[in-house]
């Protein structure tokens, strides 16, 4: 059977199922065009409203910091505004205080015009003792080896500091420490006692060392000092060397007064703490730390440098002044410090100093 159509206006003969299947690819292709555009309107609609999004998020961001610039700008004119008038009342108030320093220093000058005399005339009584205990000591040195001369001199040292204290000089050919200092308090009870060997020489020796601790062991000593010309390469100035101390005569004078000091506070500690080994034992434990040796260091560098600038003062007391008050001021602070943690440890049952109440106090 023959399934051809013609077509009535040009002849053409064709099939009815082609004719379908065209009918429905036409159809099919139409739709699927359809599909296809409006996917692609639609990621087109998308990427312009994502475009869109992105460019106000940066006209924001730029709004946003071109706010912040103005902010800032006004802030560093405020700024500089209150700089300027800072600086104005500054420089008021420096005028100010320099005419009152002017005033001050015009009323001191005219108060201390009339004593110029006076005071000239102790300079000249003070060079002339000082030119007698020179000559005295050279005197001394002429008869005496150079050894003893330091030892004579720290042994006055020590009576002239500490009168309360017993004083003891080791004769010679007698074994032992050059010197004996018994520690005694304002009540005279014993709080201890320091041994104290001189050298004067150009090299350091070792077995100096070895020989002092035998001598404390012996004398039963609470601390051992050797004061030597030559220190250990160790030590700069003074400090603790193989478990005795070893100083220069520059720092003897402050050495002296904190372990004196160490020395007092544990005889109190040990006066109030009778059968209490547990707080014996944290006060040993201190006594031998870190903490506490640094402190003894800052203490007696502190007295080092006063004593420098006390020497310097001779000549031109006036230009220290302000140096020595700081000076005066540490050595206050490191004592109050030792006290403090003295404190910490005993308790109550460490007697309270009223200088040092009032000192913490202001602090």
């Amino acid at each position: 059977m023959n399934n051809t159509v013609t077509c009535p206006n040009c002849g053409t003969q064709f099939s009815p199922d082609a004719l379908l299947t065209h009918s429905i690819e036409l159809e099919l292709r139409t739709k699927l065009e359809q599909e296809l555009s409006t996917k692609v309107q639609e990621k087109t609609r998308q990427e312009l409203a994502d475009r869109d999004a992105q460019i106000k998020e940066l006209k924001d961001k730029a709004r946003e910091s071109a706010e912040f610039e103005l902010k800032l700008r006004a802030e560093k004119r405020a700024i500089e505004e209150a700089k300027e008038k800072f600086e104005l009342e500054k420089t008021r108030q420096l005028d100010l205080e320099r005419s009152k320093i002017k005033a001050e220093a015009f009323q001191l000058v005219q108060e201390q015009e009339k004593f110029k005399l006076e005071e000239k005339e102790k300079m000249i009584s003070d060079l002339k003792k000082s030119l007698d205990e020179a000559q005295r000591k050279a005197n001394q040195g002429s008869q005496q080896t150079q050894g003893e001369v330091l030892e004579l001199e720290i042994e006055d040292l020590l009576r002239r500091t500490f009168p309360t204290d017993e004083i003891i000089a080791i004769a010679k050919g007698v074994n032992g420490a050059d010197i004996r200092q018994l520690v005694r308090g304002r009540s005279g009870a014993l709080a201890g006692t320091i041994i104290w060997e001189t050298k004067r020489t150009k090299n350091w020796t070792e077995s100096w060392v070895q020989k002092l601790k035998n001598d404390q062991r012996t004398e039963k000593a609470e601390i051992a000092v050797l004061v030597s010309t030559v220190l250990p390469k160790a030590v700069r100035t003074f400090g603790v060397y193989q478990g005795i101390w070893v100083s220069d005569m520059t720092s003897v004078i402050g050495l002296a007064m904190a372990l004196r000091t160490s020395l007092l506070q544990v005889a109190v500690v040990k006066q109030s703490s009778v059968g209490k080994n547990e707080k014996m034992e944290v006060l040993y434990n201190y006594l031998s730390g870190v903490e506490f040796k640094q402190r003894i260091e800052a203490i007696v560098e502190s007295f080092t440098a006063m004593k420098l600038d006390l020497e310097k003062e001779k000549l031109a007391y006036t230009r220290i002044w302000a140096k020595r008050d700081k000076q005066i001021d540490q050595v206050v602070h490191n004592t109050i410090g030792l006290h403090s943690d003295l404190e910490g440890l005993m308790g109550k049952a460490l007697p309270k100093i009223d200088t040092l109440e009032l000192e913490a106090s202001n602090s």
